[in-house]
């Protein structure tokens, strides 16, 4: 199993330099980064958009992609390396691959109606065209297609007339060939280049979809044309509204016929367009930068079924609809905006899905890098600010919580290699270039306040900043220079190194530099293992043997340097790997960066385990903290010796009284990657009674307390109305103060705040929507609005639904409206805001007894809000924020739901420290997760700590057990840890197995057996009496669960022995049986088939005399596929309905399953990093055949994998490798 795991991805931006770079097919979009293609596709459940896949096998710039039009699955993408891959998205594998294009495809697209066929293009032609599979498959060229006089920008086949082609040149001409007729050559160019030499590149160009003939094109300078391919003449020239407007993309717009949608180079403006007008119809502002691509999706994403629970109005009116304007629009607004979403990528590697008839974002991925990311560094005093520097000319600095930019450097530095933080809360980073020196960025500031130039043009490989001196900074050369010089300028020192000088360091203790030449033989000779020269290394901050090394391989391994083992080896990034960074307070938490244009966030914690349970367990400082030459002793068990940890254990020892529940707190947020481990434990003190006052600045970014909700809101919608801007601006894309008012209006909204709300949308000039709700407040006031709205007439705007369900406190509508289009945040909002009373229902004729209803809806609404709070935390869970979401229950109160999110997500060490702060009300959960991490420490050498653990379970008898069932050592070793457990000694239990044997209590019996010197004697005692209970007509899950269970605790090498085979076998079938049928009432549903199909097998392929039958097996898991098909996913494919007698035998399942008594245990487990791909290192479960997304498990044979989640789901149903070996699962 892989001891580091990936938390976090900062995906790369979409490239700016080839055209065609982003594309979308069905429910998927894709866009390409320099090295890789990002997928995305759409999750019915929560309408929304989510990372699918990286594919990376291009090792040079992509150039283009085209998705295939009749297989949704199948996409082809091109690079310059003169490669074209077909990929298959839904196996995420390369179908074919073309290795040798005869120059670099400059531009590709699949061949409409000639089956499996895709076209390409270099700069000058010729046009080859590659029929993938088939009788005719191989590379032919287009007869006509070659010898042009200009570049080809990119080409496009007509999707209805078979063989008909147009390309688009740099010099503004056009070039069309179809079968049978005369081919034009360079025609089309537009009037005002003709006879000059000037070039007006075609940037866009796109056949009419419901003409044979029309075709639009965009050239860079002169705008936009429709022009007949067949009379070679212009219909419509197409004006802007300003002469420096250019077009940089275009698209049709499928769902309304006639219209199209353009891109503006300069500055990110979508407008959209009519071909019956020569202006646009309407445009629209959506970013500071230029639009690089565009592409609008075929369907747009169908809203979820459940909005049948309110009127099914469609608020967007459609192409088709009426097309008699009203009579107060003016013209633009007679032509309507159609319902559909556009994937633009910008200039600055931003991607989103924008939907047009809401006006809204649908997903925005803003200011990725888009080139190589060279270094990442954190904030020194803030451990939740990323720096990252690129090949791309800037600096971006992430928020490594939400995974999103914070700030961005002016750019055009040329490549920066290297960056500094400014120690302290200075606020500046030092950068590093390749051939324009140094400089410093001030970066509240947003711009370059130094420049250091001592080593003239040639490359800085590093700078750093020294912490100790916040006036000294420190460069190094590809001149073999090191220069320390102040910020001023004042050349310090100047040290001479025999050939180029890669890095350079501050000591943390004096004022000295160290200067490492870490070329590839000073690592390799000591180090053993990468295949590729190391670019980036790093030691651990508290753990002093811990060395990380990232390499040009791709790979990332964690080294222990005490006797140079390997501990890990990390293949998920899909280029060379440059940077490794981690910071002091967050030691175990490693970012990374490399050539694939990613950032990826990786968590150490399992590379020291012991040192956590040692903390929950209570032990002594000297099992926790230690000095280094302790630490540095071959063999000792990890210890911190880091500054930071120290810092805890001494403000620890000020406290008075039992400090546990705090240093339970202050390690869990050590150790816990970001992601909501803070926010969690904030919500913990809240629920404790901890005063508000104490609560961390950034609390109210997070889930907050139920109590808080309301309150934190209300104070940012005021913050919002006073506009009173920050001295810099407020970062990257400050709100305007439209946009910051509209925001304030809408919290007032969603507070009940009626009058505050109209009172904003009248300053924006929004009266329809004030207008629409004013009876809300009074009839009074309405009347009033009416008069002003007389006196100035301002142009309408679409309406929305929201404001009038708030005016008449329909909350219980609101709520499904928000949820059905996946807005969670908001619903749960405005479900809090109704159980504190602020949206009342507002009574149509003043009767008496209104107050009544009120009271009534209370209740209501404290189970609504739980509802939507239940909701929003499974949406983080299945996304892989499994402590998200129990942030989610807790803001409720609801702590059963918490802990269970917690362990179902495998946080089992942060499930336990909470569950301990918590107490009583969360005892049950936290003795599970106690349970389930003694389990992890039986598969190593922490046996002890196994004992540690379960004796915090008040109950522990069985459970210790179980663990001295299980201990493999000799007899003396066993018989000490009878003692430590209070149990007999060996010999002893065999003398009371016997004696109670007689006696006829079974349980009792194995259980004496197993702690035995001759522990194999419980098998048939055991497995005797279970064959019993499944004779039987009554038995129940619970009735022979404990007895199996109980068995599996036999030490794997008696039950290895050739004499127990046959107890083994059958001991192997009735746990994959029971295993099934546990999972089934878990609802492990993707585990349930595989663990019928092991259990048929092993019946198949073993003797054994067992009261199960292969056709049984069947006919269950059939009953239980078809009486639960309603609850899966609505994009499966529809069942048939289950049978009369489908129905009985699952109902039969049904009794003897019963009701899982760990409430919140129900439903399948989910790590965090679920949902993060992976860019090489793909593996199939032997479970489903399927791609694993996320972590993976490796069994007992070295080779077969299963998805974390599913390893996890099976060791908790059935205890045995899915390999039928017998070897126990341990994933914990």
């Amino acid at each position: 199993m892989s001891h580091v795991k990936q938390v976090g991805l900062l995906a790369a931006g979409c490239q700016p330099w080839n055209k065609d770079i982003c594309a979308a097919s069905g429910d998927r979009f894709a866009y390409c980064a320099t090295l890789a293609v990002y997928i995305y596709q759409l999750d019915h459940r929560y309408n929304e958009f989510k990372l699918h896949a990286i594919m990376s096998e291009h090792k040079k710039t992509i150039t283009a992609i085209s998705w295939c039009p009749h297989n949704p699955d199948v996409f082809a993408s091109a690079s310059a390396d003169s490669l074209v891959i077909i990929w298959n998205v839904n196996e995420q594998k390369v179908v074919a691959k073309l290795d040798n294009t005869k120059g670099i495809p400059a531009s590709l697209g699949w061949c409409w109606n000639a089956g499996d066929a895709v076209a390409f293009v270099s700069h000058r032609g010729p046009l080859y065209i590659w029929t993938i599979s088939g009788p005719d498959s191989g590379v032919t060229v287009h007869r006509e297609a070659h010898s042009f006089l200009s570049d080809i920008s990119l080409f496009r086949w007509h999707p209805k007339k078979k063989g008909k082609v147009v390309f688009g040149h740099t010099d503004g001409s056009l070039s069309i060939f179809q079968p049978g007729s005369k081919n034009q050559k360079h025609v089309l160019r537009p009037e005002s280049l003709e006879g000059t030499d000037e070039e007006d590149p075609v940037t866009a160009l796109e056949w009419d979809p419901l003409s044979t003939d029309y075709l639009l094109v965009a050239n860079l300078h002169n705008g936009i044309r429709l022009v007949d391919s067949e009379s070679l003449s212009c219909i419509t020239t197409f004006s802007f509204p300003s002469a420096a407007a250019s077009v940089q993309c275009l698209a049709w717009v499928s769902s309304a016929p006639g219209m199209f949608i353009t891109g503006d180079s300069q500055v990110g403006v979508l407008r959209v367009w009519n071909v019956s007008r020569t202006t646009p119809i309407d445009n629209f502002k959506l970013k500071q930068t230029g639009f690089h691509g565009l592409h609008v999706l075929t369907s747009p994403p169908k809203k979820k079924s459940r909005s049948s629970q309110y009127p099914t109005k469609n608020h967007h009116i459609s192409s088709t609809s009426e097309a008699v304007p009203p009579p107060t629009l003016t013209q633009n607004q007679a032509f309507s905006l159609p319902p559909g979403h556009t994937v633009c990528c910008f200039m600055d590697g931003g991607v989103g899905l924008y939907d047009m008839g809401a006006k809204k974002w649908d997903f925005l991925r803003e200011l990725g890098h888009v080139e190589t990311i060279f270094d990442c560094k954190f904030k020194p005093d803030n451990p939740d600010l990323l720096a990252t520097a690129s090949f791309d000319g800037t600096i971006k600095v992430w928020d490594i919580n939400t995974l999103s930019a914070v700030y961005t450097s002016p750019g055009n530095e040329g490549v920066i290699y290297s960056i500094s933080w400014a120690p302290g809360n200075l606020n500046c980073i030092a950068g590093g270039t390749s051939r324009n020196g140094g400089f410093i960025w001030d970066v509240r500031k947003g711009k370059m306040i130094t420049r250091f130039s001592e080593h003239g043009k040639n490359g800085i490989f590093c700078i750093a900043w020294s912490h100790k001196d916040s006036k000294r900074i420190a460069t190094c050369s590809s001149d073999g220079f090191c220069i320390i010089r102040t910020i001023d300028g004042n050349v310090l020192h100047k040290y001479k190194h025999p050939a180029a000088v890669f890095g350079c360091d501050w000591s943390q203790n004096n004022n000295t530099v160290r200067i490492w030449d870490y070329t590839e033989d000073a690592c390799i000779n000591v180090l053993s293992g990468h295949t590729a020269p190391v670019r980036g290394l790093m030691w651990n901050p508290e753990i002093p043997y811990l060395l990380i090394s990232g390499s040009w391989d791709y790979t990332i391994r964690v080294w222990d340097t005490r006797d140079g083992t390997c501990l890990d080896t990390v293949y998920d990034h899909g280029a060379d790997v440059y940077g490794l960074t981690c910071h002091p307070s967050r030691p175990f938490t490693m970012a990374s960066c490399s050539r694939d244009s990613t950032v990826r966030l990786w968590s150490l914690t399992p590379l020291i385990n012991p040192l956590q349970i040692n903390i929950i367990t209570d032990r002594c400082w000297d099992d926790i903290i230690g000095n280094t030459d302790r630490a540095v002793e071959s063999g000792a068990p990890p210890l911190l010796c880091g500054k930071v940890s120290r810092d805890i254990k001494q403000e620890l020892e000020k406290l008075s009284g039992n400090p546990q529940g705090k240093k339970l707190r202050w390690f869990s947020e050590f150790f816990s990657p970001p992601g909501g481990s803070k926010n969690l434990w904030d919500l913990v003190a809240v629920i404790k009674g901890q005063d508000d006052s104490l609560l961390p600045q950034n609390y109210c970014k997070g889930i907050m307390h139920m109590k808080h909700l309301i309150r934190f809101r209300l104070s940012k919608a005021q913050e919002l109305t006073t506009v009173k801007m920050s001295k810099f601006g407020g970062g990257i894309g400050a709100p305007s103060k439209e946009e910051r008012l509209k925001e304030a209006a809408e919290i007032h909204l969603r507070l009940g705040q009626i009058q505050r709300y109209c009172e904003l949308m009248v300053e924006l000039g929004e009266w329809d929507k004030a207008l629409s709700v004013a009876p809300g407040v009074s009839m009074k006031y309405w009347r009033k609005l009416m008069q002003r709205r007389a006196d100035q007439l301002i142009q309408e705007e679409n309406d929305d639904v929201i404001p009038y369900c708030i005016a008449i406190g329909d909350v219980k509508k609101l709520v499904s409206f928000f949820t059905s289009r996946g807005q969670l945040k908001e619903a749960l909002l405005v479900a809090q805001a109704a159980c504190e009373g602020n949206i009342q229902m507002l009574p149509l004729s003043t009767t008496s007894g209104t107050s009544n209803v009120c009271g009534n809806n209370t209740d209501d609404y404290n189970d609504l809000l739980q509802k939507v709070s239940k909701e929003l935390a499974d949406w983080y869970f299945q996304d892989g924020h499994a402590v998200l979401a129990a942030c989610c229950h807790l803001a409720v109160e609801n702590i059963e739901l918490a802990m269970a999110n917690l362990i179902r997500g495998n946080e089992l060490e942060l499930a336990i420290s909470v569950g301990t702060v918590l107490g009583e009300s969360a005892a049950q959960a936290t003795h599970y997760a106690l349970e389930l991490l003694a389990r992890k420490c039986m598969a190593v050498i922490t046996w002890d700590l196994a004992v540690d653990l379960l004796m915090m379970i008040p109950d522990n008898k069985l459970q210790l057990v179980k663990l001295c069932a299980f201990y493999p050592g000799c007899i003396a070793e066993i018989n000490d840890l009878h003692e430590k457990c209070n149990l007999p000694d060996v010999e002893e239990c065999k003398r009371l197995a016997e004696t109670i044997q007689a006696d006829g209590d079974v349980f009792e019996t194995i259980k004496y057996y197993l702690l035995s010197t001759e522990p194999e004697k419980a098998l048939p005692v055991g497995i005797q009496y279970v064959k019993e209970q499944l004779c039987g007509s009554d038995w129940t899950l619970d009735s022979v669960f404990p007895y199996l269970d109980l068995l599996s605790y036999i030490r794997t090498e008696q039950l290895m022995l050739p004499k127990c085979s046959e107890f083994r076998n059958e001991l192997l079938i009735l746990c994959g049986y029971v295993g099934a049928l546990l999972a089934i009432r878990r609802q492990y549903n993707s585990i349930v088939p595989a663990l019928y199909e092991y259990t048929s097998q092993l019946l198949k392929r073993r003797e054994v005399s067992v009261p199960l039958k292969i056709e049984q097996l069947s006919e269950e898991l059939d009953a239980w596929r078809a009486c639960t098909q309603s609850s899966r996913p609505a994009d499966e494919l529809p069942c048939t309905p289950p049978s009369e007698s489908q129905r009985a035998l699952y109902s039969v399942l049904v009794s003897r399953i019963q009701e899982e008594p760990l409430k919140g245990m129900v439903g399948p487990d989910c790590v965090t990093g679920s949902n993060l791909p992976s860019h090489s290192d793909v593996h199939t479960s032997c479970l489903t055949g399927l791609k694993i997304q996320g972590p993976v498990f490796f069994l007992e044979d070295g080779k077969s994998a299963i998805s974390l989640n599913d390893a996890l789901m099976w060791a908790k149903a059935n205890p045995f490798s899915p390999l039928g070996t017998g070897i126990r699962l341990n994933p914990f």
